[in-house]
């Protein structure tokens, strides 16, 4: 396979150098851009977001993000969401009691998490499912950088029969369970930083880049 072609979706959010910076490490071709065509034909495409998900939404919507992230889905296209890009992707996010509609991808709410301490900031230990691609290679004591106060903390989308049920990774802060990264066919997504996450969140990028044709 020839270098990936990779675009960060600049809507406005995240860290899109940092995020850049950490594909290239890793060999990817790398283009930050919100232009329609880079993003529909790069092999990969990378949503990062942080901040507040009414924001990060407004900025999507800005660019026509949630349409480009569902055709490429419709196609099989590989998508990677980031932290604050992971939650758009669920239903709804509710922020100070504002609910706003995200992508829909996955059925499901971004709360605040219910922990004595918030936010989470810091290095973490996840919980991942045996066969994931994600985290293949990876002691199950690896820690990742995780910053947030919101999460998603109970995964809604009801098997179905005709279709290969997603791999979902779990996170613990404080006694409270949440959504640390989820597998569904050509959509991932990690609630911690990989680009902040040295050594462990190169080979979780790197593991991406190899499914990307």
């Amino acid at each position: 396979m020839g270098v990936a072609r990779v675009v960060v979706l600049d809507y406005g959010s995240g860290n899109l150098r940092s995020a850049e910076r950490a594909l290239q490490r890793v060999g990817a071709d790398v283009e930050v851009t919100s232009d329609h065509r880079a993003v529909r034909e790069a092999d990969g495409l990378v949503v990062p977001g942080v901040g507040a998900y009414a924001a990060c939404m407004e900025g999507l919507n800005s660019v026509r993000g949630a349409r480009l992230i569902g055709e490429r889905l419709a196609g099989g296209r590989p998508v990677l969401g980031i932290c604050v890009g992971m939650q758009i992707l669920f239903e709804r996010g509710i922020e100070h009691g504002v609910l706003t509609e995200g992508c829909g991808e996955w059925p499901g709410t971004v709360e605040r998490l219910e922990a004595p301490i918030v936010p989470h900031m810091g290095w973490n230990t996840v919980r991942a499912p045996e066969d994931s691609k994600l985290f293949a290679g990876l002691d199950k004591d690896t820690r990742f950088y995780f910053v947030h106060s919101y999460g998603v903390r109970r995964w809604e989308l009801e098997p179905a029969e005709h279709l290969k049920p997603p791999l979902v990774t779990w996170a613990d802060h404080a006694g409270d369970e949440f959504v640390a990264a989820v597998e569904n066919g050509p959509l991932w997504a990690t609630q911690f930083h990989p680009e902040k996450s040295g050594d462990a969140g190169a080979h979780l990028l790197r593991n991406w880049l190899t499914t990307l044709s």
